[in-house]
């Protein structure tokens, strides 16, 4: 195999922080990062759902990937990140604690995320990364957004409308 084969059958991801660890997520589903702002907040809704902004006249729903995966207590000032995400026509931002770097990782680098049993809810991860010494816990953002708990987008829309 040539090196411009392996870099062909590579998945690009975008890795960020949530507190210590490193996640990653398909660098295609990424529209922008930019910073934290202000939001509006929405009535009973789930804490890790901080509320809506009004990006360039589209309203995006805010998730706290920090409280949704029970990381540390979440702090918001200028160094706060937002990833802006599409899944299906649907754009939402997601709160982390950086952004790292861009990463891609070839099918043989990318393992199936390990069964937790009931100590950690492993259904939105889709497996991980491992080059080198690095793991990088890959996220299926998509089966998070359209999870029931999110509640984001309709679940009955088909994943290749």
């Amino acid at each position: 195999m040539t090196d411009e084969h392996d870099v062909d059958s590579q998945q690009e991801f975008l890795t960020f922080l949530l507190g210590d660890e490193q996640y990653g997520i398909d660098i295609m589903s990424v529209k922008e990062i930019r910073g934290y702002d202000n939001v509006t907040r929405i009535a009973n809704a789930p804490a890790f759902i901080k509320g809506v902004i009004n990006m360039r006249g589209e309203i995006v729903p805010i998730v706290d990937l920090r409280i949704k995966f029970q990381q540390k207590q979440p702090t918001y000032d200028e160094f706060t990140i937002v990833i802006v995400v599409q899944v299906h026509d649907r754009l939402v931002g997601m709160v982390v604690d950086g952004v790292s770097d861009v990463v891609g990782f070839t099918p043989e680098e990318i393992r199936p995320s390990p069964d937790f049993g009931t100590a950690f809810d492993s259904r939105y991860l889709s497996g991980l990364g491992s080059k080198d010494k690095d793991m990088v816990i890959l996220v299926n953002i998509e089966a998070l957004v359209t999870s029931q708990e999110l509640g984001l987008i309709d679940q009955n829309r088909s994943t290749y409308s």
